[in-house]
């Protein structure tokens, strides 16, 4: 065997063996994948040297001494005993050996090491003509791998696995080897002209491995090599290849990369590595949360290695970030996206199918690799010869056949099953069908002419606050409500045939139809979902974003939060009832139970009620109607603020404290913390009623309201109420659903 037909072996992770057969073959050596995660090929000391330089995806480059049947020691022992170790070992190298064991007869590998061993000193000492091998040099790592009884003996020329570029000093928790970020460069569609992102870049792997390819920096250019203090490869043989290295290096490209974290310690290693690797000035390295992703770049790739719960915690606790994804990579429609991970469920979760999966490890753990095709620049179906590669490892799913056009907007991308995707973009998340923008056009016209029946309301009425759409059309299940110069859109669930990201799009397509039909700015447009409560389900803070806005009904003024509750803090249909209870409190006590913010209480207090008293479980709300009083100048010491449930309060409170006018607008159920029993307003609201008697002289008057649909007031348990149902009189005009709440005025008898 001459030193030109060395045979030798690149070892790689399992699934990525086919990557670095290419890379082989780039640098002029044919490989042969023969078996999982291992390559061979052959060539002469100058190999050794550029592989190991240039391979970015393999793990290390072994020398194959020799591959021979032992099924029993003496044919392992007698097998390496034979070859010819002194030609790469010399007196006094270092050699410890590894080994593992696969389907043979010899299972015991601490047996055939020592086997191993034992043949080798014998060769060496009869080689070199020595007594002793003090093993003070060199590293010659021998490996004995048995499979299926044929032992296969190896020697690493590599040293440290190659994914120690020696770039990275610093990581984060749970980081990504540089070979396999290499590797998912590699399978994406990225090229040094088009713009990277990986939003969850850590310290830095993807986008640095990434300017490296795009440069052509050779990976191992940085670190030694075992095999650089092998007396048989020359000085100017490891010389020639580093220089080799050296003159390949590319000018710097003009797009800069980006990498993003919230994590400001990790961005501190990911831009010190970056400066080791000599491509600091290619990336741009930013603190900033993947819900604020955005770029304006066009025909990018998104790469990126998000947190799975592996190692890092449990996946649950990630489910929000992945159900985030879709709406949040929509905002980059011309865009490829790349995503690996080992998440459960991640297309179940994103309701979208890859368009290739790759399984791949991430250490020990299974990954996947999920490729998102987006539209070409060129015009070409997505795709197309843009990451030719074996399909070692990986399974296709249907390719999307699209053609890119000149538009980039994303709501005006249709879905894949409209005729349009033929002229416009089709983004990988999101998208608009016909039949989309035929609802919006619907949804147009509709406000159009409501906000033309209305338009007198502000300047004849004094209403500036009013519902202008309630689900008018079924499939547009949008709440409209004008307030002041804003509008308050709220979504209702209902079946669709959209993924989240299309759905996503779809909202905001009808959001901007809003604004354009109703001359409102989209800075002054809010929209929120309402989903169906469900069992003890109570609805959540929203945000803490503060987006308050003072508005006028009535000859009042209240303060509302657009943000971060489902409701702003007035409910709109209760408007009338509002004024009835104002020219009712004249110089009388009143009570206000299930208060929320109060609005009940200012319009008594506006109506020169004598005594009010205000009762909530919640601190927020009471502060939030103390600030209402405050605001109309109605604030002083006659009226109370009592922090308690309504019956709770009804049952401490001594019947000797009377009121005239109560009004209970009750929820239809709640199960807030520190409450003994859940209030239900089926079952509760005749002792709730019985409990507000006690505290009534004859005459004294209820308004009780509900907004539960299937509520039945049991009047025959009520005998001390002459009761009348006003519901027809206290829904406004504006409310096309005239049963949004039922309300009843009861008088105590006398």
């Amino acid at each position: 065997m001459t030193a030109a037909e060395i045979p030798l072996i690149a070892t790689t992770a399992f699934g990525l063996e086919a990557i670095v057969k290419r890379e082989l073959l780039a640098l002029g050596y044919e490989g042969h994948v023969v078996g999982p995660g291992r390559i061979e090929f052959t060539g002469g000391h100058e190999s050794i040297c550029r592989s190991n330089l240039w391979l970015r995806t393999a793990d290390r480059v072994l020398v194959r001494v020799a591959r021979f049947p032992a099924s029993d020691f003496e044919a392992l022992f007698e097998g390496t005993k034979a070859l010819s170790w002194d030609r790469w070992i010399p007196a006094d190298g270092r050699f410890p050996v590894v080994g593992r064991s696969i389907r043979s007869q010899l299972s015991s590998v601490p047996a055939c090491q020592r086997a191993v061993k034992r043949a080798i000193v014998d060769q060496l000492f009869s080689a070199h003509g020595v007594t002793e091998l003090p093993e003070t040099t060199g590293d010659f790592k021998v490996e004995i791998a048995l499979l299926d009884d044929v032992a296969t003996l190896t020697i690493d020329t590599t040293g440290p696995s190659l994914h120690k570029r020696a770039y990275r000093q610093s990581a984060a928790i749970a980081p990504l080897k540089e070979t396999l970020a290499a590797a998912l460069v590699t399978l994406s569609f990225w090229r040094a002209e088009r713009p990277l992102l990986d939003p969850f870049c850590g310290s830095g792997t993807i986008p640095i491995e990434a300017a490296m390819i795009g440069r052509n920096i050779a990976p191992g250019s940085l670190r030694s090599f075992a095999s650089e203090s092998w007396p048989n490869i020359t000085t100017q043989v490891w010389q020639a290849a580093r220089e080799e290295a050296r003159d390949l290096v590319r000018e710097p490209f003009e797009e800069r990369l980006v990498g993003t974290d919230i994590d400001k310690r990790v961005l501190q290693y990911a831009r010190a590595n970056a400066e080791r690797a000599g491509v600091a000035d290619l990336i741009h390295f930013q603190d900033r949360d993947f819900r604020d992703l955005s770029s304006k770049r066009q025909y990018g790739c998104v790469i990126t290695n998000p947190p799975y719960g592996e190692r890092m915690g449990d996946h649950r606790e990630h489910a929000p970030l992945y159900g985030s994804m879709p709406e949040v990579l929509r905002r980059l429609p011309t865009w490829s996206h790349f995503v690996f991970t080992s998440y459960p469920g991640f297309e179940q979760l994103i309701q979208l199918k890859a368009d290739r999966r790759r399984k791949l490890y991430n250490g020990r753990i299974e990954c996947t690799y999920f490729q998102f095709h987006g539209p070409r620049p060129d015009g070409r179906p997505s795709g197309a010869d843009e990451a030719e590669e074996s399909d070692v490892g990986a399974t296709d799913a249907p390719e999307k056949h699209v053609l890119a056009a000149e538009s980039t907007e994303p709501s005006l991308a249709p879905s894949p099953r409209s005729p349009r995707q033929k002229r416009d973009i089709q983004p990988v998340f999101g998208g608009l069908s016909d039949k989309a923008h035929e609802q919006a056009e619907l949804f147009r016209r509709r406000l159009t002419k409501r906000a033309r029946h209305f338009r007198r309301w502000p300047s004849k009425q004094d209403i500036h606050c009013f519902r202008l759409y309630e689900r008018d059309v079924p499939e547009i299940p949008l709440v409209v409500d004008r307030l002041e110069d804003h509008l308050h859109i709220t979504e209702y669930e209902r079946p669709h045939d959209r993924d989240r990201a299309q759905h996503a799009d779809w909202l905001d397509l009808m959001c901007r139809a809003a604004g354009e039909a109703l001359d409102v700015a989209k800075t002054k447009i809010v929209i929120k979902r309402r989903q169906r409560q469900r069992g003890s389900l109570q609805h959540d803070r929203l945000s803490d974003v503060g987006h308050e806005l003072e508005v006028r009904e009535g000859g009042l003024r209240f303060v509302l939060n657009l943000s971060d509750y489902v409701d702003t803090g007035l409910f709109l249909d209760h408007r009338i009832t509002r004024s009835m209870v104002r020219d009712e409190v004249l110089k009388r006590r009143f009570l206000n139970l299930f208060a929320y913010t109060g609005s009940f209480t200012v319009y008594a207090a506006d109506g020169a009620a004598s005594h009010t008293t205000t009762v909530d479980t919640s601190r927020t709300y009471l502060n939030w109607a103390k600030r209402n009083l405050a605001l109309n100048r109605l604030d002083g010491v006659q009226h109370e603020f009592v922090r308690n449930e309504a019956r709770q309060y009804l049952r401490e409170t001594p019947e000797t404290v009377k009121f005239d006018v109560v009004v209970a607008d009750a929820p239809t159920f709640s199960n807030r913390k520190g409450e003994e029993n859940d209030w239900t307003v089926q079952d509760h609201h005749v002792e709730l009623l019985q409990l507000i008697g006690t505290h009534l002289d004859g005459g004294g008057i209820v308004y009780f309201s509900t907004n539960f649909r299937r509520f039945k007031l049991d009047e025959a348990a009520l005998v001390e109420y002459s009761i009348r149902e006003i519901s027809a009189q206290t829904v406004p005009p504006d409310f096309r659903n005239r049963r949004i709440h039922r309300c009843w005025r009861m008088c105590k008898v006398e």
